[in-house]
């Protein structure tokens, strides 16, 4: 079976900031699944580094008020396409970001505020039928492929 994973989460420095954000366990899920990298971002044709960028209702705004949302689309319609070519069944990715983010993200403000949301991607995904996992949700994950 193969997952979609957020390229930072496995160690590719894709962050906004030029940083990666290494998931420790992602070994364990390797030995199971085939992982699929992904950067919603920079399949979208956004640099690293970036400006930081926060979804703003349907909108995504840098700090420095540029609307990119049309590359956060352009990047979630190309992991949603990478994700069927090679048969993801579900992705594993990183919380609290405009792209990734599932079930809490920052608010807009950029003052670290968080609410209650997704990301571009990750909204994309699941409608789509692709089950979204944060990766603060990995040992739930490896625990249910132990009972698989």
């Amino acid at each position: 079976m193969r997952v979609l994973v957020s390229a930072c989460l496995l160690g590719a420095r894709c962050r906004y900031d030029g940083a990666s954000k290494s998931l420790c366990g992602m070994e364990r899920l390797a030995e199971t699944f085939e992982l699929v990298p992904v950067c919603p971002e920079q399949l979208g044709g956004l640099p690293t580094p970036r400006s930081p960028a926060e979804r703003c209702g349907s909108r995504v705004l840098t700090r420095d008020g540029v609307d990119v949302t049309a590359q956060y689309e352009r990047g979630a319609q190309e992991a949603l396409r990478l994700a069927r070519l090679t048969g993801c069944a579900l992705a594993l990715l990183k919380e609290r970001s405009p792209s990734c983010g599932c079930g809490r993200i920052y608010d807009g403000t950029h003052t670290g505020t968080l609410v209650d949301g997704r990301g571009v991607t990750a909204e994309l995904l699941l409608r789509n039928g692709i089950p979204v996992y944060g990766e603060s949700q990995l040992d739930a994950l490896l625990e249910w492929i132990k009972k698989v």
